[in-house]
Order: structure tokens, then sequence, then C-alpha cells
């Protein structure tokens, strides 16, 4: 080789000098990764015994029992402010108080960040919010799910307004990504202030007793606005979420409950809006005859029974997943399956207010209608319903607005919409509940089914009020008109006569024919109008 070309290839002859400069890159990258290694070990001990003292566990904790393991692949760990100012120059901890990153969730992708109390206590600045908007623009990207760990202490103070347009950011991201993909958020510590509102832009919201808190503004601001004075917890905890003010969708007792809670919901939802639900093979025989329904039911209208258990004799292995379980109680608002495929399940309650309608009733199954429709779940509507709650304390509230949202959550709704009347149904709460007249592909009916303006009773004190009181025995004249309007009027075939009902099913076959039902309708496909969007009452 000539001096020349030994020159253009930087090749030596006898191989030591690149073996040398291996060694050296070795070294270099050895000590690089040992730095890294270094700034991203995390909190100090102290930090994380402090957060088990609080009964909470740590981010990596949480995630560890979300994601399958070995899965999740954590994005910008090195990532830390660059604030100058306000006692923060001295502490750039990486990742900013919040892991981000993507994973599997029984062998699908799921997106996800989290809070780290140890770090600022959570509180949200600009890093920490960038890198909460890049994994949500890669989850919107890939249509998957999106879950947020919460556990913070809202914006952080020392970094003033671009906190605050952090959070902003966040909220036109769950906006624009909802009925996309699944949003879930995971309170597990405080969400106070504006953090309060990105949990109620998503779809499902998960707290634990005891350890979790939101509120938009805590008791001390309370104390001094009102002079009430309120624990964290009687302000915006769990209970106060999951029973009084609905917020809270699911309330779990611990922290592993709740994040194994989490992974069943995924189980049932799809990745994102263009994909169906995923099938699961259960085992449950889809003609299976459900013998105990005929138990389960009393014919008297006027006796109340559970729900809970007529739905869960019907659905698949009798497994279901509820939403609002505490909040709302006189309708009931689950997923399950019915022959491995998911099926939301809208049903009254008659063990609550006699499974009557109210203003909460109402806004409850209307988001559970809207979030089925977004993600392809049909929906099955199980009518047991005596009609909307009467009385000023409702119609003040605004019954007719907030009972309109449920009306028009079952209109605008495309996906296969089954029917069932298992006893009465009647008046308007009728109509609402997802009746022919407004669009449910298939309505089936028991036998017991009593479908009418109002029950024989008030009917018959209506239509014949001057003969009853006119009558030698007004109480027999009641009962024989009472006896004349059930047998002309709400015999249960009335319906079915006039097309209202396609048929009148043994209730032991009611599982049978779902999914009989849902099969014939799983192509459905509904033509739309053109148009930007809807108005629905608000």
């Amino acid at each position: 080789m000539t001096t020349a070309e030994h020159t253009i290839t930087g090749r030596e002859d006898d191989g030591d000098g690149a073996r040398r400069r291996a060694g050296d890159m070795r070294a270099r990258v050895a000590e690089l990764l040992a730095a890294r290694e270094e700034a991203v070990a995390g909190p100090s001990a102290r930090a994380t015994r402090a957060q088990h003292e609080r009964g909470r566990l740590t981010v990596r904790e949480r995630l560890d029992l979300l994601f399958d393991p070995g899965t999740f692949t954590e994005v910008e760990q090195l990532r830390r402010h660059q604030s100058t100012g306000f006692g923060l120059e001295d502490r750039r901890p990486a990742t900013d108080g919040v892991v981000t990153g993507w994973g599997e969730v029984g062998g699908r992708t799921v997106f996800a960040y989290a809070h780290d109390f140890r770090v600022f206590g959570g509180s949200l600045g600009r890093a920490h919010a960038e890198k909460i908007h890049k994994i949500m623009d890669l989850a919107e990207s890939a249509g998957a799910p999106l879950v947020g760990l919460s556990d913070g202490a809202g914006a952080r103070i020392q970094e003033g307004v671009t906190a605050l347009a952090g959070y902003g950011g966040i909220f036109r991201r769950n906006v624009r990504a909802s009925g996309v993909i699944p949003q879930i958020s995971v309170i597990l510590g405080p969400c106070a202030g504006g953090a309060a509102y990105s949990p109620a832009l998503t779809d499902v919201v998960f707290m634990v007793r005891g350890i979790s808190q939101m509120y938009v503004t805590g008791p001390d601001v309370v104390q001094a606005v009102t002079g009430e004075t309120m624990t964290h917890e009687g302000l915006g905890g769990a209970q106060v979420h999951g029973a009084v003010s609905g917020a809270a969708s699911v309330v779990c007792d611990d922290e592993a409950e709740c994040l194994q809670e989490v992974r069943y919901l995924l189980s049932l939802l799809p990745s994102n809006n263009r994909e169906l639900p995923p099938v699961a093979a259960t085992g449950d025989p889809p003609d299976r005859r459900c013998e105990a329904l005929l138990d389960l039911v009393p014919t008297e209208t006027g006796r109340s029974y559970d729900m809970r258990a007529v739905i869960e004799e019907v659905v698949d292995r009798g497994e279901l997943f509820e939403l609002h379980a505490s909040w709302a109680t006189n309708v009931l608002c689950v997923l399950a399956r019915l022959d491995g495929h998911v099926v939301g399940v809208v049903a009254n309650q008659p063990l609550s207010m006699a499974g009557a309608l109210d203003i909460h009733a109402s806004e409850k199954a209307a988001r559970f209608v809207q979030m089925c429709d977004a993600f392809s779940i049909p929906i099955v509507t199980l009518v047991d319903v005596p009609g909307f709650l009467p009385g000023t304390r409702q119609e003040h509230g605004g019954i007719i607005r907030h009972g309109a949202k449920l009306l028009y959550a079952y209109c605008d709704a495309t996906v296969p919409r089954v029917q069932v009347i298992l006893r009465k149904a009647y008046g308007g709460a009728y109509i609402v509940m997802d009746s022919r007249s407004i669009g449910c592909d298939l309505s089936l009916a028991w036998p017991t089914n009593e479908i009418a303006v109002m029950g024989a009773e008030g009917a018959a004190n209506v239509v014949f009020r001057r003969e009853i009181a006119a009558a030698p025995d007004p109480e027999a004249a009641r009962a024989q008109r009472v006896k004349q309007y059930r047998e002309e009027l709400i015999h249960p075939y009335y319906a079915a006569e006039r097309g209202l009902v396609d048929d009148v099913i043994d209730p032991a076959d009611t599982r049978a024919a779902l999914v009989r039902a849902l099969a014939m309708l799983r192509a459905k496909h509904a033509a739309l109008p053109s148009r930007k969007h809807g108005n629905p009452p608000t």
C-alpha cells in the first residue's frame, strides 16, 4: 500500500490504531452511560419512604402494575426544566416530575403519563407539560389508549403562566382525542385546581378511597371564601366523587385493585374509534337458557328486584364492569360480553327510586351511551321504568334539559341498539329508554310488559275521574275501569300488534335472542346527515 493510499483509507497495517480507537469509544460510552444512570437514578430513598408513608405507591411501582412485565418504554427520561429563578435553578432533577412512555396491557399498546409526587410534588411546569403533550400526541397518532396517573400538586407556582399554558395544551388534546382513542384518568393522590379539568374531559375516571382527592379549590380557599370547614377527603375524596358528584366513574379500595380494574376496562375497549372492541372466547354457550330470570323478576309491577342480577344472568359468565355504581343508582351502566362480544348495557334499577329516571340518572346514562357509540360498542337497553321522577326539585333543577341529554344521546347513536322491555314502560321515560320511535334497531318484550302513557290505576283516575266520583261504589267503579284500561290498552301484545315491539319472547330466551340480534346487526351501517356537529342540550 502506498503512503497516499494509507492516508486516504486511514488504516494502519498492524490494526493497533483501530483497536485503540475502539477501546477509547467503549470507555467513553461506558462513562457517558454511567453518567446517564446517575442522572436518572430518581428521587432519594427518603422521598420514596415518605411516599410510602402516605399510603401511596411510587410512580414506577404503579407503572409496573399497569403494564405487562418488561414492556414499558420510557421517553424523555432525561428531560429537565429550564427555569432560572425562585430557587429552581439549583434543583433540576431528571423527568421533571412526570414519567411518560408506552407499553403493553394484555398484549396491546397503551400510552401513559404518571406524575411523580417525589419530584416537586408532581407539580406541572413547562417541561413537565411538554412531556405530557408529546405522549398525548403519540397516543393519538398511534391510535392507542392513553392512561393518565395523577398524583400532583397542581401548577408549579415558580413557573407562573407557562404552567397554566401547559394545562391548556393538555385540555385541548383531551378534547381533540375525545371519541378517537380511549382516555382513562386514574387519581392516585391530589388533583387540584386546573389539573382537575383534564380527568373531567376523559372517558373514565378511577379513584381510590383514602388517597385520592380532586377539587378545583382546596379546603383553605373554601374556608376563606365561604367560611366552611372541610377536610381534603370530605371536600373531594373518592367517596364524595363516587356517590355525590358523579365525577368518579369507578372507586376502588387500593391502588393494586384500581390498576387491575384499569387493565380489565382496557380489555373491553377498542384501541381507537376505527377498530371494534376485542372479542374473547368466554366458554358461555350463546343459546344458554336463563331460567333463573323467571324467579328474579316478579310479575307485579310494584314489587322491586335487583336488575343487576338480571344482567349477570344474561351476560357471559356473569361478568360485568359497572360505571358509577354508587351514583345515580336508579339506572345501571355496565360493560359486559355476549357471546364474547363487548356490549354496553343501560338498565333501570327497580331497587332505587323504583327505577324512575331523574336528572342524575339521565346524565349518567347519556354519557355512557355516547361513549359506547364513540367506540363501536353495541347498546342493550333493559327497560322497567315507571316514568320520570316528579316534583319541584326535579323540575326546577332542569329535568327537561337533563332528560333531553339521554334522548339526544340515543337518537344520535349509530351502533346496534336492542331494547328489551321486562315489565313496565310508562310515559316519556319509555320513549327515552331507546324505544322504536327514537331509533332502536329491535325492540323485544317479555310477556309481562306494560307499555302505556301511565299505569292503569293512574290512567283510570284521570280518564274516568267524574264517573268514579259519581258511582254508588267508587272503589268498585275504579277497579272495573282499571281492569278495562289494562286489558284494552296495556296488555302485553298491544304494542306488538302496532309494530312498536318486534317480538314478545320467553324471558328464559333473553340471552339467546340478544346474541342473535346483535350478530345480525354486527355489520350495521348508518348514514348520517352532513353537519359539523350537533348542538346537544347541556
